[in-house]
């Protein structure tokens, strides 16, 4: 388990600002349930371009719930371009500091922010995707997002942007095409091209399993009265038992197939097959 700062604990057990506001002045929405976060950003602006009040609608891990009420915390009284220099640092710090493999959540709450900005200055309309080439199929990360956090953030390994961006944190294939990119933003000759990616273990398959069911999969449904537990893992079988509500919802399948089987295809390994006993 991860360790989180009494902040990030506080915010993700007691949100501040949660929900929609009716006849918002912006909105802003970035990721997508299928990639494993969302976040809905509503803002209320009045006629001093000052936020007065700040809402959200979250999908994902503590650290993504904790982030997305920080955010509102902080821009909340704030005119729109004061707010537009609050950076994801700043939202991890404000919590106290996030794991690194989760600074990702800040990430998209910035994201967030931008695009609810310029959904009320009419550049755009909110859209779930910024623009780019799809690096990281797995979870939609783009190389627009990837480039500026690198330089935002001063990136310096690949490794660092997985955290930062989840790209690369999926089936592996994108690896080669972030040190592409990083190497292109750092002013570095281009890497060699690396050996094909090898198979993954048993032991790192249960373990990365295990990380995502623990994370992720069951806060969710837990949301809603359910939960689920990890059986045993079988080759690329993974089996499970459902509980509370999910073991006597006539939608259980689908919650197998669409959501559980997807995200640790997602997450871990293509060939995954999710199977309840």
């Amino acid at each position: 388990m991860w360790e989180y700062t009494d902040e990030v604990k506080e915010h993700f057990l007691n949100p501040r600002n949660v929900g929609e506001i009716e006849g918002a002045s912006a909105v802003g929405e970035v990721g997508s349930i299928a990639c494993g976060d969302a976040l809905k950003l509503y803002l209320k602006v009045d006629e001093h371009d000052r936020i007065v009040d700040a809402k959200f609608q979250t999908f994902g891990c503590a650290s993504a719930i904790a982030s997305s009420s920080a955010l509102t915390e902080l821009i909340k009284g704030k005119t729109v371009d004061e707010a537009l220099t609050i950076s994801n640092q700043d939202i991890a710090k404000y919590l106290g500091g996030l794991p690194k493999e989760k600074m990702h959540c800040s990430v998209m709450g910035q994201e967030a922010l931008e695009a609810a900005v310029k959904n009320l200055r009419g550049q755009s309309a909110p859209a779930p995707m910024p623009e780019g080439e799809i690096v990281c199929e797995c979870f939609g990360v783009t190389d627009t997002l990837i480039r500026g956090v690198i330089r935002e953030n001063s990136l310096k390994t690949v490794e660092e942007i997985t955290d930062y961006t989840k790209a690369g944190g999926g089936c592996g294939k994108c690896l080669d095409r972030l040190a592409e990119i990083l190497a292109e933003e750092l002013g570095q000759a281009p890497p060699k091209a690396a050996a094909p990616a090898r198979k993954l273990t048993n032991l790192e398959r249960m373990h990365r399993v295990a990380k995502v069911i623990d994370e992720e999969i069951r806060p969710s449904l837990q949301k809603d009265g359910g939960g689920i537990e990890l059986v045993d893992i079988e080759g690329q079988t993974v089996l499970v038992s459902l509980r509370g509500a999910c073991k006597s919802c006539p939608s259980s399948l689908v919650t197998l197939k669409d959501f559980v089987e997807k995200r640790l295809q997602d997450a871990v390994e293509p060939g995954i097959l999710v199977k309840e006993v």
